[in-house]
């Protein structure tokens, strides 16, 4: 049990304890959000019970004795273990969605969210979309907000992990929109023969291992399996380039998040004409090809695929 510092009677005053623990520990924020004062305002309010975006005359409020000892404990936790808040109130926000999540699944945090809640508009129009592959599915997020924004379509929620296929069901239980989503256990495609979607998108591992050895503790806390994408942090995005036209529909489009390996992936196949996507909200490293384009280098993704 944490200790309690004397004087903190508020809402407030616990998140701005918590902001100047955060701080003064030089914790990295980046699962969710992006400082200390809204990483501590999520635990608080967590913690209470209460939601995100609560009205700013409530953090007057006082906590009871035992609301203390459980915001103080979360907040230590949030020190000393270096765990990211999502995995301590078993909650993470994703293209304005609820998700649960636990250190089975990497925190929901991708730019493709932006894509999803603009039905993948302009580069495909929605209304042709009728079959959606979230591949390297996690959480679910990604197809789970997909079916969600794409009221017509049917999506597929693959992974290689049962621990995370396991979290993905309980998220498709509760997102309302289940009766349109499938489950499957797969390593990439291997499971798939015989399908074909419009829309193929996917948040692989691609991080490099020198990238890996150096990232801060709290990605430490995920998954490996979610992170670590070989030496250079391509091998299943290598694998998903070599494979991705045979699923897919005639004018489909391939979706790939490939965050600070993109400059190695453009030093591998410097021919091939990838079109990197830019977010209003920020973020970078995601790339989207043509089912054409994708056939039309084929020979190239598989001999990066041998090498």
């Amino acid at each position: 049990m944490a200790e309690q510092p004397d004087g903190l009677i508020t809402i407030q005053d616990f998140v701005r304890w918590g902001a100047s623990r955060f701080n003064a520990a030089g914790l990295f924020f980046g699962h969710g959000t992006d400082n200390a004062i809204d990483e501590a305002a999520q635990l608080v309010l967590s913690g209470l019970h209460l939601e995100p975006g609560l009205p700013t005359g409530f953090y007057d409020c006082r906590l009871t004795p035992a609301e203390r000892v459980l915001v103080c404990d979360l907040i230590e936790r949030r020190v000393v273990e270096r765990v990211p808040a999502a995995y301590l109130t078993g909650r993470a926000w994703f293209a304005g969605l609820e998700f649960s999540v636990n250190p089975h699944v990497l925190v929901p945090r991708s730019p493709i969210a932006e894509l999803v809640e603009a039905g993948f508009d302009p580069w495909i129009d929605s209304e042709r979309v009728g079959r959606v592959l979230d591949l390297c599915t996690g959480s679910g997020c990604i197809g789970i907000a997909a079916a969600t924004y794409l009221p017509d379509a049917d999506v597929d929620l693959v992974d290689i992990s049962p621990e995370a296929l396991e979290v993905a069901r309980r998220n498709v239980e509760r997102s309302g929109v289940g009766e349109r989503i499938r489950v499957l256990e797969s390593d990439l495609f291997a499971a798939l023969t015989g399908s074909q979607y419009d829309v193929i998108v996917s948040n692989p591992p691609y991080v490099s291992r020198l990238e890996f050895a150096g990232l801060p503790a709290e990605y430490h806390n995920e998954p490996e399996l979610g992170l670590l994408g070989g030496e250079d942090g391509l091998d299943l995005v290598i694998r998903i380039l070599s494979d991705a036209a045979r699923y897919l529909t005639e004018g489909g489009i391939l979706i790939v998040e490939v965050g600070n390996s993109a400059p190695a992936l453009q030093q591998r196949l410097p021919e091939v004409p990838f079109t990197w996507l830019e977010f209003e909200r920020g973020g970078e490293g995601v790339f989207l090809l043509l089912r054409e384009q994708l056939v039309e280098y084929q020979p190239q993704f598989e001999e990066a695929f041998i090498t």
